[in-house]
């Protein structure tokens, strides 16, 4: 992250959402053009095509390009090192994400490694779990590529996680889940200042949400309690690293109304678009 990053940046998990058309998107928008539109309102994005498949070098070019300067990328790992071969062996794979990201230059904010909920067959305990962790993190590149870690198993967020992660430079990453603990809580249970930076994600409740909307246009789902519990905890950390932050579609139904509401609750200026002409990811 550069040195002359805000301490705290808000924004959402992706960007091409067709359901935000008119919602958030003006009606009729050409999808090429959703990223720079998006780029000119929040300073930040959570990537989750990466989680899928590595990016084209091509389409990452794409990015930085057409994004102002001053914007930055969180990219998800992707799932062939995660969830495949769960951090074993993956020297190769780690190598190919790391090139094909090279050209965000400045604008790389952060790699999360969305881990999976790892049951006691794949990891039989969370010692276990720090055993392939940590050889795997000593490996990573973390001068081009720093690094944030998501867990899935309340169980596993304790001292000795963030032991391990403070000793590799890498962010825990807080989780507004339904059965993950409360920022507050997990501020409370370790010290979470374990990287160069810290990740909040708002992730919610999928079910309850799409019980609700699909469409995701809309805020379904009062959560501003939780709301306000999360932007006190990121107030907190924002004293010690800098912080970013995403708002998922099913935390309450329209992620750019759940970040602009986060913006406003941590006290962060009203950002005005810039008056230019637009221009897609394809000229």
């Amino acid at each position: 992250m550069s040195t002359n990053s805000p301490p705290i940046l808000i924004g959402t998990s992706g960007w091409s959402y067709p359901e935000w058309e008119g919602a958030f998107y003006p009606p009729g928008m050409d999808p090429a053009d959703y990223l720079s539109w998006y780029a000119d309102r929040f300073p930040i994005v959570e990537v989750d095509s990466t989680f899928y498949r590595v990016p084209p070098r091509r389409m990452v070019q794409g990015w930085y390009r057409h994004t102002p300067p001053g914007f930055r990328f969180a990219l998800k790992v992707p799932q062939a090192i995660t969830h495949k071969k769960q951090l074993r062996d993956c020297e190769a794979e780690v190598g190919e994400f790391a090139r094909a990201i090279e050209p965000l230059g400045d604008k790389l904010s952060c790699a999360l490694l969305q881990l999976g909920y790892f049951n006691r067959e794949q990891f039989a305990t969370l010692e276990a779990f720090l055993e392939v962790l940590d050889p795997f993190l000593a490996a990573w590149p973390h001068e081009s590529v720093p690094l944030a870690l998501e867990t899935r198993n309340p169980r596993w967020v304790t001292p000795a996680l963030a032991d391990v992660l403070r000793r590799h430079r890498t962010a825990l990453a807080v989780t507004l889940q339904k059965w993950m603990p409360k920022p507050a809580e997990v501020l409370a249970r370790l010290d979470a200042a374990t990287g160069p930076l810290s990740y909040f994600r708002l992730i919610g409740n999928r079910d309850e949400v799409e019980k609700l909307t699909t469409t995701f246009d809309r805020i379904v789902i009062d959560r501003s309690a939780e709301l306000a519990d999360c932007a006190r905890a990121i107030e907190e950390m924002s004293r010690r690293v800098p912080v970013v932050a995403f708002a998922n579609n099913h935390f309450a139904g329209f992620a750019p109304e759940t970040a602009r509401a986060l913006h406003g609750l941590v006290g962060l200026p009203e950002i005005v678009p810039p008056e230019r002409p637009r221009t897609t990811l394809f000229d």
